[in-house]
């Protein structure tokens, strides 16, 4: 039974994503990552220069396996990245680097930047919910111009995370697949706020921030679901994958791959139970690949509204 896959021309043993922003700062953190069987990595957000965030508290566990955070983009710049670049690239395993900035042009800036370094593919952060990249990704004429500005120049496979906290998040993503994106990432965290009733005040130092794990896993699975019916390229799921069956069913909605994030509070080695589930999974189904089971769910017809004639 295999697990491997081609996303966008990058060859991943296994449909198993870092997420952005989850122990992607680096080399020793995320080669606990790739030593328990990822895929591939994706980086923290890097932007040009190094970005101390926002002030603790900066993420709390608001329910079991649900957590909230504002961090604010923290990261040490792409020029000091670079060392961390090259020690990745070491463990000859598809790293994808998430870039951030003011404008087009920045986001160009440190696109290339890591490319140079060695990253395998550009993830662009467009979607933070408590940071200003968030802008760009709330409007589909901002995105294409991103995308399409990003494509004509960079040589290597470009995906863009989509913001959840919008009205129509398929007019986002055929933006940007008119704009030439190689693949799309839903989702990123839902915008939340928590208050403590005591001190009367927002908990986190920052105020709102984004909401991930396990309560936003059927709202991402629903995205995945109607991205996949409209969309041409590949969708990476992302959001509340705690076990094997929470990948499989982003796949079942048509994810070509998925990332896992939060989840890694338990520890990397839940990477390596997901990967055993997923084959399992498709051995006790008589499925060869799991590219066999991509979309699969689109085959059930949904029950008609009945005539009141």
């Amino acid at each position: 039974m295999s697990i491997d896959i081609n996303l966008a021309g990058l060859q991943l043993k296994s449909p198993i994503i870092l997420a952005s922003g989850i122990l992607g700062v680096s080399f020793s953190s995320m080669k606990r990552i790739i030593d328990a069987g990822a895929g591939a990595v994706t980086s923290k957000s890097i932007g040009p220069t190094p970005r101390k965030g926002y002030k603790n508290p900066s993420i709390i566990e608001i329910y079991p396996q649900t957590f909230m955070n504002a961090v604010g983009l923290g990261n040490p710049g792409i020029d000091d990245f670079i060392s961390e670049i090259e020690e990745i690239k070491k463990e000859r395993i598809a790293l994808i680097v998430s870039v951030f900035g003011d404008k087009n042009e920045t986001y160009l800036e440190v696109a290339r930047k890591a490319i140079k370094g060695g990253a395998d593919a550009i993830e662009i952060n467009i979607s933070c919910p408590h940071a200003e990249v968030s802008s760009i990704g709330i409007d589909r004429n901002l995105t294409y111009d991103i995308v399409s500005m990003l494509k004509k120049e960079l040589t290597v496979p470009l995906f863009v995370k989509l913001n959840p906290n919008v009205t129509n998040i398929g007019e986002i993503a055929l933006a940007a697949e008119k704009g030439g994106a190689d693949g799309v990432v839903a989702i990123n965290t839902l915008a939340a706020l928590a208050i403590d009733v005591n001190t009367r005040r927002p908990i986190l130092a920052h105020g709102s921030g984004g909401l991930s794990g396990k309560a936003i896993h059927p709202i991402a699975v629903k995205k995945v679901y109607d991205l996949y019916k409209i969309l041409k390229i590949p969708i990476i799921g992302c959001g509340g994958i705690f076990e094997w069956n929470d990948a499989i069913e982003f796949i079942l909605a048509g994810a070509s791959a998925v990332q896992v994030g939060t989840a890694l509070y338990q520890g990397p080695e839940i990477i390596s139970e997901i990967n055993k589930g997923m084959v399992r999974y498709l051995k006790d189904n008589e499925f060869k690949s799991i590219n066999d089971i991509k979309g699969l769910a689109h085959e059930f017809k949904t029950q008609e509204v009945p005539d009141f004639d």
